[in-house]
């Protein structure tokens, strides 16, 4: 299941969206745009739903910020209907705009929208300090040299290096390559996970610089 972060400064409209969403996506609660911010950057979503009129730092801010350093998809939901208001949301980043008060059929269809064009957006080939993630090969190298991973294997690296510096729960990465209907426990992500750092280190990739455990939580790939 796709998790969707709402931010709204209003408890009756994150309870309201809550009602709406949490039928077809996890929904994560922040009520300002610092929170949401802090959030992001610890932890994995799929989609900001994102109040403009806020207190302290408001919507744009909140957008600019994290177009800094994520591209997850950001619609902005907010009673501001004016075209310069959109045009300002789209120019600081947002993907989609849905004005207040919306429907909640075509608020669902926006969000299926936006997931459908991020998810056509994943790029097929991902480069980190001469580690290659082949998409379309379905193949991995470092300088050149080709490491041979099990699919689960390629997936998990292929997400990680798409996200980083992004911290994903064992059952976040289930979710995603396993499916939500697989029965699969915790210690068969850590597994893999040990699998994947014992053939980096063997074809001569730091693995343990980059591929980090964040203890009680998950994993996250690091750039730093």
């Amino acid at each position: 299941m796709k998790t969707i972060l709402l931010v709204d400064d209003e408890e009756r409209m994150l309870d309201l969206l809550h009602i709406y969403l949490s039928p077809s996506y996890q929904c994560v609660q922040a009520s300002s745009g610092i929170e949401a911010i802090s959030y992001v950057q610890n932890h994995y979503v799929d989609l900001i739903l994102l109040d403009i009129m806020m207190p302290e730092l408001d919507g744009w801010g909140t957008c600019r910020r994290i177009r800094g350093f994520s591209d997850v998809p950001i619609i902005m939901l907010t009673a501001r209907d004016e075209t310069e208001d959109v045009v300002k949301g789209l120019r600081t980043g947002a993907d989609d705009y849905v004005t207040k008060p919306f429907n909640e059929t075509e608020l669902l269809a926006r969000i299926e929208a936006v997931l459908r064009r991020a998810e056509g957006k994943s790029r097929e080939r991902l480069e980190f300090k001469g580690l290659l993630w082949d998409g379309a090969a379905h193949e991995l190298f470092y300088e050149g040299q080709p490491i041979p991973v099990t699919p689960k294997e390629f997936s998990l690296i292929g997400l990680l290096l798409e996200n980083p510096n992004t911290v994903f729960s064992r059952a976040h990465l289930i979710d995603v390559v396993w499916g939500n209907h697989a029965f699969t426990e915790d210690r068969t992500v850590d597994s893999h996970i040990r699998n994947i750092r014992d053939k980096l280190r063997k074809a001569g990739f730091p693995a343990d610089t980059h591929l980090a455990t964040v203890w009680g939580v998950g994993y996250k790939w690091v750039t730093g």
